[in-house]
């Protein structure tokens, strides 16, 4: 009985998800330029802000920090939270994972693989399952970008990263969507 009701739900968010779809497509071509904009300021804005302080907060790999600002961004507030819930928490699972694998003495090839599918698992588990695929990219990053420091070091380094990039996409915004908001409430009372 709980399956059929699951399998119902999910049936019913891809109807959602593809009227969604459907209804972003049929905007007309002014209104998909004025949101494409807006929304590729706030992009801009969020990898720059995550970017440009990385040396001087210590990171020196901030390119990690604007590629989660990127993710992050998004033009509703909700979508904002668990993008950055899910960034956050795979980038955890995934770097205590990779870190610990970097400890095992087998061959790189399986210590990797077994990694892999250990982040994933381990995301399930802890019913994140939409940060898995993000911790398993952490893990590869962890275990396949060469780097001069312990896999800890480049664990805190990765976490310190996604964790600034967060703070600068939820930074950028928060308040930009309040303004927004503001100003339809605005526009809807004249």
């Amino acid at each position: 009985m709980a399956a059929s009701g699951h399998r119902r739900a999910l049936d019913r968010f891809r109807r959602l998800r593809a009227l969604s779809r459907a209804a972003g497509k049929a905007l007309p071509g002014r209104t998909r330029i004025e949101h494409g904009l807006a929304h590729a300021a706030l992009a801009t804005a969020a990898a720059l802000v995550a970017y440009v302080p990385t040396h001087a907060l210590g990171l020196k790999e901030g390119f990690w920090a604007a590629i989660t600002a990127l993710v992050v961004v998004q033009t509703e507030f909700a979508a904002v939270r668990s993008t950055a819930r899910d960034q956050l928490l795979g980038a955890v699972i995934g770097g205590v994972v990779g870190a610990a694998a970097a400890m095992l003495l087998m061959p790189s090839l399986a210590r990797y693989a077994a990694a892999v599918a250990g982040s994933i698992l381990l995301a399930w588990i802890c019913n994140v399952a939409s940060s898995a695929r993000l911790s398993a990219v952490t893990v590869t990053i962890i275990l396949l970008v060469p780097h001069q420091n312990s896999a800890g070091q480049m664990m805190i380094a990765r976490l310190s990263e996604v964790g600034w990039g967060i703070v600068a996409g939820i930074g950028v915004t928060w308040p930009a969507l309040a303004l927004s908001r503001r100003k339809r409430r605005a526009e809807g009372k004249q």
